[in-house]
C-alpha cells in the first residue's frame, strides 16, 4: 500500500498539473497503461485481503464470496431513480428486485404489503434521514428525542432538518434512561414527540425497549397522533426475529412509523446499502411527481444504486431465514466466547444480552488499534462479532492483545483504564475493581 500512496497517482493529485516531471512520469506508462493500472489495482487488492484478515471493530459482514456470481452485471449502469413501486422513463433499473426485497422485509417486520412503503438505500444513515424527515413532515412542530448513544447520523439529521433535539441519558448498557425520557417528555407536553429508538446502539449494542417507550409516551399524555417513532435497526433489523424467544424486538404491529436497516452488516454486501420502510399512508407527505423522470420523487437520494437491490435480493435468497438464523446464533456464541476469553485474561469487558458487540478496555497503542481495525470511544473499544469472524480470529486477537498488554503495562508506568463508569463495576478489571472482584470471590 505504501507504493500506492507514494506513487504517481497521488503526486498528480497534489501537483495541480504544474509539475512537469510528475506528468512525464505518468505518461511513461502510456505504452502499457493497462499493465500499470492492473499493477495498482492488484496491490490494492492485496491490501484489502490483508485488512480483511484483521477486521474486527466495525459492523460489516465480509463473508460474501457468493456475490462474485453477480460480477457480469457490473457491465451495466443500473439506476433505480424515484419510487420503487412506480416505473419511469429511465429503463435501466432493477425495481422488480427492489420490490422483492421490500416484500421480504415487510413480512419480517410484520406489516401487510399493501400497507407498507420503502426503498433500498445507500446505507443506514440515509434510512435514518428518511425516517426523521417523515417524522418532521408529519409533525412539523415536533421535538426529536434521542439517546446520547445514538448513531451520529441522528444528530446530523437534526441539524440538517433544523429539528429541536432533546438528548436523553443512557444507563451503563447503552439503553435509554426511561426516567429521563419521561421527565423531558413531561416538560414539553405541548409539542409532539419524534422518537429515535435504537435497536442496538452503535458502540455498546444496547437495545431501547419499544414497549416501555410507548408506555412512557402514553403515560405522559401523548396520543398516537402526537408521536412518531423511528427505529434505527442498522445491525439488528435482520437479527431481531431470532434474538428473543418471546418474539421480535420491534414490529409494525406496534406504534412505530419507520425502520432503517443496513444491508452490508449482518446480511453482507460489497457495497454500502440498506432498507428504509414506513407505512404507505405516510409517504404522501413528501411525494412529488417529476415529469423529467416520469415518476414520483420521494427518496432522500433521488438516483439510487440499482446494483444494491440485486445484491440484497441475491443474498437473501442464498441465505434464507434459516441461514440468517444460523448466522445470528454463530455471532452470539462467538461474542460470548470473546467476552469470556477477555475476562479470563483480566481484561475489562462487557457484552449486552442479545448483542454481537463486545466492549472492552482501549489499547494504548495506535498501531495495534489500526492493525485490528478497532473503533474507539474514550477509554473503550469494541469488537463487532460478525459472521466472517471466526473463533481462530478471536483467539489470535486475544493472544495478540495479551502479549502486547504485557509490554504496555509491564513497566508499571501506566495502568489499564478504569471502566467502572462506562461498563459497570462488575465488568471492570482495573487495579481497584479487579482486586475487589477477587476479594468477593468473583
Amino acid at each position: 500500500m505504501a507504493k500506492i500512496s507514494n506513487g504517481a497517482i497521488d503526486k498528480k493529485d497534489h501537483s495541480n498539473g504544474n509539475n512537469k516531471k510528475d506528468t512525464l512520469a505518468i505518461e511513461e506508462f502510456a505504452a502499457d497503461r493497462q499493465g500499470f493500472l492492473t499493477k495498482i489495482l492488484t496491490d490494492f487488492e492485496d491490501h484489502l485481503i490483508e485488512r480483511t484478515r484483521h477486521f474486527l471493530g466495525y459492523h460489516v459482514n465480509l463473508d460474501f464470496n457468493h456475490l462474485m456470481d453477480l460480477s457480469p452485471l457490473l457491465r451495466f449502469h443500473i439506476n433505480n431513480v424515484g419510487d420503487p413501486f412506480k416505473d419511469s422513463n429511465f429503463g435501466l433499473h432493477s425495481k422488480r428486485f427492489e420490490v422483492s426485497v421490500l416484500d421480504w422485509f415487510a413480512q419480517l417486520w410484520e406489516i401487510e404489503k399493501d400497507e407498507s412503503w420503502g426503498y433500498v438505500t445507500n446505507g443506514g444513515t440515509e434510512g435514518n434521514f428518511q425516517g426523521l424527515l417523515l417524522g418532521r413532515e408529519l409533525l412539523p412542530d415536533g421535538m426529536l428525542y434521542t439517546s446520547r448513544e445514538s448513531h451520529y447520523s441522528i444528530f446530523k439529521a437534526a441539524r440538517m432538518f433544523r429539528m429541536d433535539c432533546v438528548i436523553i441519558r443512557t444507563v451503563t448498557t447503552g439503553e435509554i434512561d426511561y426516567s429521563d425520557l419521561r421527565e423531558k417528555l413531561c416538560l414539553n407536553k405541548d409539542k409532539p414527540a419524534i422518537i429515535n429508538l435504537n435497536i442496538g446502539t452503535t458502540f455498546k449494542g444496547g437495545f431501547d425497549n419499544l414497549d416501555l417507550v410507548i408506555k412512557t409516551l402514553e403515560e405522559c399524555g401523548f396520543s398516537n397522533d402526537r408521536f412518531y417513532i423511528h427505529c434505527d435497526a442498522a445491525l439488528y433489523g435482520l437479527a431481531s426475529p431470532f434474538l428473543d424467544e418471546q418474539g421480535p424486538i420491534f414490529s409494525f404491529k406496534k406504534s412505530i412509523g419507520s425502520v432503517s436497516v443496513s444491508g452490508h452488516k449482518l446480511l453482507c454486501s460489497s457495497m454500502p446499502c440498506g432498507v428504509h420502510m414506513t407505512r404507505k399512508k405516510y409517504i404522501t407527505a413528501i411525494s412529488k411527481s417529476i415529469e423529467y423522470i416520469n415518476t414520483l420523487d420521494n427518496t432522500i437520494s433521488g438516483s439510487r444504486n440499482g446494483h444494491a437491490s440485486i445484491f440484497m435480493w441475491y443474498s437473501l435468497n442464498v441465505k434464507g431465514r434459516l441461514g440468517l438464523q444460523q448466522d445470528v446464533k454463530k455471532c452470539l456464541m462467538n461474542a460470548q466466547y470473546l467476552r469470556d476469553r477477555l475476562k479470563d485474561e483480566g481484561i475489562s469487558s462487557m457484552l449486552n444480552e442479545m448483542s454481537f458487540v463486545v466492549v472492552f478496555e482501549r489499547p494504548p497503542n495506535r498501531e495495534f488499534i489500526k492493525h485490528w481495525n478497532l473503533s474507539c470511544e474514550g477509554n473503550m473499544t469494541h469488537v463487532v462479532v460478525m459472521p466472517h469472524v471466526t473463533v481462530k480470529m478471536l483467539e489470535d486477537f486475544v493472544n495478540d492483545f495479551v502479549r502486547e498488554k504485557n509490554i504496555w503495562y509491564g513497566c508499571g508506568q501506566i495502568q489499564p483504564p478504569c471502566l467502572a463508569e462506562e461498563i459497570g463495576t462488575s465488568n471492570c478489571c482495573c487495579s481497584i475493581h479487579g482486586k475487589r472482584g477477587l476479594q468477593n470471590g468473583k
